[in-house]
């Protein structure tokens, strides 16, 4: 094998690929070539999302099968081997936030633009699974600059995965005064009280509904839907109080149109926003913070980060992050 600065030629790579709807397997493509602007990153970890399975499983942003190689893993970390003249240089460690679009994070190699690149702390003692973590953090964090002020509010988070927890975080460092939980899967639910939950509702649907206007009397301030079924979609409605904000945070399952209460919107004067293009915010500056705040210290991972799996069992890592069991919250694949 020859190689030019750590950068093997003429050589192949291991990557996933979506063949089908919910059908992952391991592939040998070409190692890609960076081009102008861009630099090959060597990928380390790559982390599994709730939009990842809303794309692979359902076919959201997907025209046909199979997807590119690589697709669509978006947070991950890995270290530069050709920096290809960029202000980058050859061994940085960086956190790789691609775009949604064009994201091909699972996989041993990945070209991609400086912009979605962020170079790790030198001296941290994280480990580089929980840094990793700065992804969906610092798009909670990008998602919650939009927000009202929260203090003396009370927020509704749906869901309890690693972004609703998150949320919990935010929420409580931004003032909110009562954070109530929805999860039906018992220990996300428990997670949550260590990441700032005030109350933890363990029903779904009407029930859960009911429990939170028994909570709150006329809804809650701020509802954060953190799912992205076209079912929570609509019930955030029902759960905030009339004058408030919902964050339809949760990436759709597809593109199928959602229908829409729009009655109900319309007289209990809803503000809603869906927050999507963190990597393109200036320096990626939400994605520092979520960084700095891991580094510090300050937000635990370690209940977050629950199941490893080698690339060359990421159908077993799908399966793990699909089904949620045994204490699942976060999945990691590892490349090396």
């Amino acid at each position: 094998m020859h190689h030019t600065r750590g950068v093997p030629l003429n050589e192949t790579m291991l990557a996933m690929q979506a063949i089908d709807k919910g059908d992952v397997r391991v592939v040998e493509v070409c190692i890609p070539t960076p081009s102008e602007g861009q630099v090959l990153v060597k990928m380390e970890l790559a982390s599994i999302c709730g939009s990842d399975l809303h794309i692979v499983d359902y076919g959201w942003l997907v025209d046909e099968y199979p997807l590119r190689p690589g697709y669509p893993g978006h947070e991950g970390v890995g270290t530069v081997i050709d920096a290809n003249g960029t202000e980058l240089s050859d061994g940085d460690r960086v956190l790789v936030t691609p775009a949604i679009w064009d994201s091909l994070s699972f996989a041993e190699y990945q070209a991609l633009g400086t912009n979605f690149l962020t170079v790790l702390p030198e001296a941290t003692d994280q480990q580089p699974d929980h840094l990793l973590m700065a992804q969906q953090l610092g798009t909670v964090i990008f998602a919650a600059k939009r927000l009202p002020n929260l203090l003396n509010q009370t927020c509704v988070v749906m869901g309890q995965g690693s972004a609703g927890l998150f949320w919990n975080y935010v929420l409580k460092h931004l003032g909110a005064e009562r954070v109530i939980a929805i999860e039906p899967i018992a220990h996300r639910l428990e997670v949550g009280a260590g990441f700032g939950s005030d109350d933890r509702i363990n029903e779904t649907f009407d029930a859960a509904t009911r429990r939170v206007l028994e909570l709150t009397g006329e809804g809650a301030d701020v509802v954060i839907e953190a799912i992205g079924t076209k079912e929570t979609h609509g019930q955030a409605m029902d759960l905030v109080r009339p004058d408030g904000q919902i964050v339809w945070f949760g990436v759709p399952q597809s593109a199928e149109p959602i229908p829409f209460d729009f009655d109900t919107f319309f007289r209990k004067r809803i503000g809603a926003y869906s927050p999507l293009g963190a990597q393109d915010e200036l320096e990626l500056s939400s994605f520092r913070q979520a960084l700095k705040w891991i580094d510090d210290g300050l937000i635990d991972m370690s209940e977050v980060v629950t199941h490893s799996f080698p690339l060359s069992r990421v159908d077993e890592a799908f399966k793990a992050a699909r089904e949620r069991a045994n204490g699942a919250v976060k999945v990691v694949v590892t490349m090396g």
